[in-house]
């Protein structure tokens, strides 16, 4: 491809803000003040000073997005994402570096964001459509098409205001795709309200997309990531840790997070949630590496302050993308077992172990039968690897049989 083709280009981009509200407005007139000026434009932020209450959300971001491709940008909350796709928009200009952006800009970055809530979805669409410069006819004309992919004929002449988020999104989103046909489409967590059909119009509008236009999608969703990226940032503290092939970014976006909640404490409410009667309860692998076809043996410690009867446990485990891959379940073999007061073992195994090569996180769940109580919910407790040349015909998960289960009291 030529430099033609390159739609998207950030050089050492980087945005300080002020944690203080009135620093930060006297700062912000002193800024200004120095532009109106002419002040020079700063390349590099190692020569910027931060103030006294400043901090970086974005420091030294540099990549390129070319017609045809998407670039994913993942990484926790507060790692700058959201900051960069508003300077990519136009929405708050960067303290140092330089952005390019060719061609017109379609953005759905919150939820809601360009529609006026008093007005009807009817309405809001023709709206935008005078923004972009549309001519009533043009937007017309477009109008059915925008309706039929968001699924809103009926609601669409209601206010906006009593549309539901998941509504909001996908008019946001037909409107942003259909109506503007942009060059470059940036999106920041569209695909997580909507539901199951829509997210899949929106696969194929993206890729349909792709062909003539770059487009930059901000998801904690690693299948997101995967089925639509072609390239991936790892952000961390407003940096870039990662850049790259996408399995390679997600699963080392997947480790971060593995490796974020070990070690966590059982008040943890982002690894591990405890309900009455289970005071406390341990997750052990025996390995961590793990032979395809092997023996994946699991040591379950809990101590229980009463009886727990009519228990069921699932564990189950996620693939690189956190779409589960393996799930094994108690109830498969008709086994039902009981907490007893106290400190026990619960040990099972996952056999044969059937997954192809590759790093896995596993969740474990212990609830009631016929309830939704759920005393133990632990998610993302760790990663365990396997070593097989072997690779999956579909993306069916695994079902392994319930074997070697055994329930032990353990002495104080």
């Amino acid at each position: 491809m030529s430099d033609k083709d390159i739609l998207v280009r950030a050089e050492n981009v980087s945005k300080k803000f002020c944690r203080d509200l009135k620093k930060s407005l006297w700062y912000g007139v002193k800024d200004s003040a120095k532009d109106l000026v002419g002040g020079a434009s700063i390349s590099d932020s190692t020569s910027v000073s931060l103030r006294e209450g400043e901090f970086w959300a974005n420091q030294g971001i540099t990549f390129e997005v070319k017609r045809g491709q998407c670039l994913g940008l993942i990484g926790g909350n507060g790692a700058g994402k959201t900051t960069l796709l508003k300077m990519l928009n136009g929405l708050i200009k960067p303290d140092v570096g330089v952005i390019q952006m060719r061609g017109r800009v379609g953005a759905l970055i919150a939820l809601g964001a360009g529609f006026n809530p008093v007005l009807t979805g009817r309405e809001n669409v023709y709206v935008n459509g005078s923004i972009l410069g549309m001519s009533k006819r043009e937007t017309s004309n477009r109008l059915d098409e925008i309706v039929e992919f968001a699924g809103l004929r009926d609601f669409i002449d209601t206010p906006v205001k009593n549309y539901s988020s998941g509504m909001q999104v996908r008019l946001g989103f037909s409107t942003a795709v259909i109506l503007m046909h942009p060059d470059v489409l940036i999106l920041d967590e569209v695909l997580a309200v909507g539901d199951v059909g829509f997210r899949n119009r929106c696969y194929k509008k993206i890729s349909s997309l792709m062909s003539n236009a770059a487009v930059i999608l901000v998801s904690h969703s690693m299948e997101n990531i995967s089925q639509c990226a072609n390239s991936v940032g790892v952000m961390q503290k407003g940096r870039f840790e990662l850049f790259g092939e996408v399995s390679v970014g997600v699963e080392a976006y997947n480790r971060a997070v593995a490796q974020d909640h070990q070690g966590c404490s059982v008040s943890s409410k982002d690894a591990k949630s405890l309900q009455y009667p289970v005071s406390s309860a341990e997750v052990i692998l025996e390995s961590s590496v793990v032979e395809y076809g092997g023996e994946l043996k699991v040591r379950v410690l809990l101590n229980t302050q009463d009886v727990f009867a009519g228990a069921e446990m699932f564990f189950t485990a996620f693939d690189v993308s956190q779409r589960p891959v393996m799930c094994w379940s108690s109830t498969r073999n008709g086994i039902e077992f009981e907490l007893l007061e106290g400190t026990q073992e619960i040990l099972f195994s996952v056999e044969p172990l059937h997954l192809h090569d590759g790093v896995y996180s596993w969740s474990l769940v212990i609830g009631r039968r016929k309830t939704i109580d759920r005393p133990v919910s632990i998610s993302a407790g760790g990663n365990f690897e396997v070593l097989s040349g072997a690779r999956p015909l579909n993306s069916a998960p695994y079902l392994p049989l319930a074997k070697c289960f055994k329930v032990s009291p353990l002495s104080v």
